[in-house]
């Protein structure tokens, strides 16, 4: 399928590992060129020089609350026009709920919320210029509570509405803005809780894997670039009527309406 997304530009976080950095191979594919932005430069670097197209690598910190505003600045004064963010980056601390510390509780915010707070903010007159549209990578703990993802539920669940309120401001102004919830994706992260339900059940990691999939309810986890091509078509004009929707990219696991 066409996408139409050719010479259009994305601003990518989180665009290092994991799901940033198959969204950016995705999109890329798709001929858009890239603003890729992570803390991790060097990684940043090697993706970029991987992808056939042209990217400007953003090795930033967007819990830093200036860091949005330049990235943008960046992309507009790179590329000219910005079509498409997406708000990716931020990973949260799990844990008991009485153990958990400020700091911990501040970063989630800091990073996930935030982050793409202001990173809506900076993007949206220029969106609204090229009538682009906004992608927010949240995920099914925004939806449905566990009692060891306190702050990353917490920090989604605040992400799901801002979604909905600039879908609404959008309808208005011509930004569609959606957000796609992940389940469990094959990252290096989920690798990590693997290993450590191996450990303590005594299985090698492949039964491990088996097993974690079982008590979650799905039949295998999921892959990072079916996250991606979900964002390709959410950003692409085959979804122009697609519109402050929350897409479960989870496998069947979230059951609830």
């Amino acid at each position: 399928m066409e996408l139409g997304l050719s010479g259009k530009v994305a601003i990518v976080s989180g665009a290092s590992r994991g799901i940033g950095r198959a969204i950016a191979q995705v999109l890329a594919a798709e001929g858009m060129r890239l603003v890729l932005a992570a803390r991790s430069g060097d990684q940043l670097a090697e993706l970029a020089g991987s992808l056939k197209v042209e990217c400007l690598v953003q090795a930033v910190d967007l819990r830093d609350e200036r860091t949005p505003a330049a990235v943008v600045a960046a992309a507009l004064g790179h590329f000219g026009q910005l079509d498409l963010l997406v708000n990716n980056a931020g990973a949260t601390a799990r844990g008991d709920f009485l153990t958990l510390s400020e700091q911990e509780w501040s970063d989630g915010f800091a990073l996930k919320f935030f982050g793409a707070v202001r990173m809506c903010r900076a993007a949206w007159p220029y969106l609204c210029a090229s009538r682009g549209s906004i992608v927010n990578i949240v995920g099914i703990g925004g939806r449905t509570g566990s009692a060891e993802f306190a702050i990353g539920g917490s920090v989604n669940a605040a992400l799901l509405n801002l979604t909905k309120v600039l879908a609404d401001r959008g309808v208005k102004e011509g930004v569609r803005v959606n957000a796609i919830n992940p389940g469990s994706i094959a990252t290096e992260r989920l690798q990590k809780r693997i290993r450590s339900f191996a450990s303590d059940h005594k299985l090698d990691e492949a039964s491990a894997r088996q097993e974690m999939a079982k008590s979650m309810g799905v039949a295998r986890f999921g892959e990072p670039d079916e996250i991606a091509r979900a964002v390709a078509f959410l950003a692409s004009p085959q979804s122009a009527y697609v519109h402050g929707a929350i897409l479960d990219v989870d496998g069947g696991q979230t059951r609830t309406l």
